[in-house]
């Protein structure tokens, strides 16, 4: 079978002059995102043994920038370190600079040993802590015990 061949259709599309009677409508811009000025946010640490998250959102829940160590380059055990996430938390503050809040809310979840660090690198980046709250999730009722042995 050999190629098909293809016509092109040429359609005018007039239009509507100023002059013509019509009034002009114009077109809503398109806008690319929007950057308003954020007063109190908060900010997400999930701290687990193998990475570091931190997102930081407004008071709705809308996440503003993001950041966790893995994306910085950070590889295997180091993700995990205080020095990956005081690293993450000054990526944060680059990203924040324009739009961000500077009054924050802080939740962080998880054991792993960034958490604290990150606490402290987000004071002493400037930002005004007004709350840290800890939502680690705790087992109610633990594991399965074991099977009574028979002998």
């Amino acid at each position: 079978m050999g190629k098909k061949k293809v016509t092109e259709q040429h359609t005018e599309v007039k239009a509507p002059t100023p002059s013509s009677g019509a009034a002009a409508v114009s077109a809503p811009a398109t806008s690319a995102k929007k950057s308003r000025k954020i007063d109190v946010g908060r900010v997400y640490i999930k701290a687990s043994y193998n990475n570091t998250v931190v997102s930081v959102a407004d008071l709705e829940g809308n996440v503003i920038a993001w950041a966790s160590s893995g994306s910085l380059g950070f590889s295997g055990p180091k993700k995990a370190t205080p020095f990956a996430s005081s690293k993450i938390i000054a990526t944060i503050a680059e990203k924040l600079k324009t739009t961000g809040p500077k009054d924050i809310e802080i939740v962080v979840r998880g054991i792993g040993s960034g958490r604290d660090s990150a606490i402290r690198s987000l004071i002493s980046q400037g930002f005004n802590v007004l709350s840290i709250k800890d939502a680690t999730g705790i087992p109610h009722n633990g594991p399965r015990k074991k099977k009574v042995r028979r002998v």
